[in-house]
């Protein structure tokens, strides 16, 4: 419980005004209690003139007699002085204004507490976001995204609602069943005897229901998790689920979680609806026992049939708070539950740090070495890459070459420390990568992936992306750059045209000519390369393969090469197999080997 009172911290102004909100509150719902009293003595009492006789108990201590006869004298005199009607008027006034106090306060304390759970639920999703961001790529290998987005939204929203519950139970109920418990006190201890039963038997068997739902509802969000993945990969699969005529076992598949999470959410709302309905049966069993109790003392003269009622009243405004705090105390389970994956996210290990006393470094001059580099995947049966030695020199091209699972991603992954390695280094002019801030070495690369990563926004923006303080006319230079302002002037709106969700809009080789206009505005000293020109049709891969000839030019690069024809005029050609290097040189050096790489070549001419 703590953990949560934690994010209620930059809320505390708010919060506190909320607390003393319901205070007050509380306060005036309790003293609609005692004023219930004169008024049904008034309107009991025989006489016109006549004063009420509000008799306590004869265990009262002397503390509460004399209260009890200030009262009585009060309402006298005032019966005495107006008349019954009109103090019966007064009485009803004051009642009036009690009740309105209290709706009053309860909606300043929900005014209060709206910034506070709107605030708290929107730190919530910034830090989960913060923390997605700066997680390592080792971290989203192992989580489904769908389980992710399922913490963001279900989880975030389930702990905005036990926010409401805590401050409303914690600040409101207690004050008015001790309020309500102090007052049964004054007007009978023996009564009260039947309403701590009823709190003990009724704390017992809820106590017992809720065990389990928190634990259960840490299983429903998990499965509604499972579930956001399904969707995600059946909209993002729809092309080869219709295209395999496998719709009905996507549907089959996804149709067994989603059962799945229906039963777990009945039983959820099974236990958690069992509690008004315990609640008042055990409430009804009570008052039914208090009044053929308290019948037995009104008969006996013990105590008025107004004090007896106005007791009843004190006891009905006991049950609704407890049901209240009982249904509050399941929010609290949920919400905690939920915290706890919000919290497993955030507490998740970033092993990708800024180390802690970084080198200061500005601009790449020399060279980039991998030096005796391996490393091994999170629960990989082999390493990925054993022994890896290369250079690649300032200015130079070096081209990685090999089979799939060759490894060559993987080297290009640990440069800008996607990855870490498991053995070796990775050096910079000389400097361990990771003696440096992240931002500072990735400030010095540049990726043009395979697949091109765009985001839902304007052409301008996405060639924009992660740089500040750049004109149109640089932005249009880099389009021209890269082959593609001419297709960006024929769109709808130009550079302000929105190209869809990962540039649904736009062709394969559209897309690809903006992830190059985004590295030609960056202007990186190193270039990461991963062939971007494999799954292009021919005339698109011409246009875009000169946009790179223009990227390349006078600039550092490690390129992957799928089609060995891109990289024939590279510094060094890195051959790789089963992360390893089996062969290294220029193209023609490596025909002359008769090796691995000639091998590949004369595949790709076949």
């Amino acid at each position: 419980m703590l953990r949560l009172f934690q994010y209620y911290r930059p809320y505390k102004s708010y919060l506190l005004l909320a607390v003393v909100s319901n205070l007050l509150m509380s306060l005036f719902m309790v003293v609609s209690i005692p004023v219930l009293q004169p008024f049904l003595q008034i309107l009991f009492s025989a006489g016109g003139a006549e004063s009420p006789e509000l008799t306590g108990t004869a265990g009262s201590s002397s503390g509460f007699q004399a209260i009890e006869q200030k009262v009585n004298a009060f309402f006298a005199n005032l019966i005495e002085t107006h008349g019954r009607e009109e103090a019966l008027l007064i009485v009803c006034a004051f009642l009036v204004f009690t009740f309105f106090g209290k709706n009053l306060f309860r909606y300043l304390s929900l005014f209060f507490l709206a910034p506070v759970r709107n605030g708290i639920v929107r730190d919530l999703r910034q830090k989960l976001v913060g923390k997605m961001v700066h997680l390592p790529l080792s971290y989203f290998s192992e989580e489904r995204k769908g389980d992710l987005m399922s913490r963001i939204s279900a989880d975030v929203q389930e702990v905005e609602w036990s926010i409401v519950g805590v401050v409303e139970s914690v600040a409101r109920e207690p004050i008015i069943i001790l309020g309500s418990l102090a007052f049964m006190i004054f007007v009978s201890p023996q009564l009260l005897i039947f309403v701590f039963g009823l709190m003990l038997f009724s704390g017992l068997i809820i106590g017992g229901v809720g065990r389990s739902l928190r634990r259960q509802s840490g299983e429903a969000q998990t499965r509604l998790g499972l579930i956001g993945s399904l969707v995600e990969e059946t909209l993002g699969g729809l092309r080869i689920i219709k295209g395999f005529n496998s719709e009905q076992w996507q549907l089959e598949r996804f149709g067994r979680e989603n059962t799945g999470y229906a039963r777990t959410m009945t039983k959820l709302y099974r236990r958690k609806d069992l509690a008004s309905p315990l609640s008042e049966f055990l409430g009804i069993a009570a008052v039914s026992v208090l009044l053929w109790f308290g019948a037995k003392q009104v008969f006996s003269g013990e105590i008025t049939a107004a004090t007896f009622i106005t007791f009843l009243y004190a006891f009905y405004n006991i049950i609704e708070p407890a049901k209240q705090l009982s249904g509050a105390s399941y929010s609290i389970r949920k919400g905690m539950g939920a915290l706890e994956r919000i919290e497993a996210v955030l507490d998740a290990n970033s092993s990708i740090q800024d180390s802690p006393n970084p080198q200061p470094f500005t601009q790449f001059r020399e060279k980039v070495e991998f030096r005796d580099v391996s490393f091994r995947y999170q629960n990989a049966d082999r390493p990925a890459l054993q022994h890896i030695d290369l250079v690649l020199p300032y200015g130079k091209m070096v081209a990685l070459v090999g089979a799939s699972g060759a490894g060559k991603s993987t080297i290009a992954d640990l440069l800008p420390r996607f990855y870490d390695v498991t053995d070796g280094q990775v050096l910079i002019d000389g400097f361990d990568i990771r003696q440096l801030r992240l931002y500072d070495l990735r400030e010095q690369l540049g990726i043009v992936s395979q697949e091109a990563i765009l985001f839902n926004d304007t052409v301008r923006n996405n060639i924009l992306f992660g740089s500040e303080g750049v004109d149109d006319e640089a932005v249009f230079a880099a389009a021209k750059a890269a082959n593609a302002h001419e297709f960006i002037r024929a769109l709808p709106e130009g550079y302000d045209t929105n190209i869809g969700d990962r540039g649904s809009k736009l062709s394969g080789g559209q897309r690809q000519r903006l992830t190059i206009a985004r590295a030609l505005l960056k202007n990186p000293p190193i270039l990461i390369l991963d062939e971007a020109t494999s799954a292009l049709d021919s005339e698109s891969e011409k246009l875009v393969q000169a946009a790179l000839d223009r990227l390349l030019q006078n600039r550092t690069a490690l390129v992957i090469a799928h089609r060995l024809s891109t990289v024939q005029h590279a510094d060094e050609i890195i051959v790789l197999d089963a992360g390893q290097i089996v062969e290294r040189g220029t193209h023609e050096s490596l025909l002359l080997q008769k090796g691995v790489y000639r091998k590949l070549v004369e595949l790709q001419a076949l």
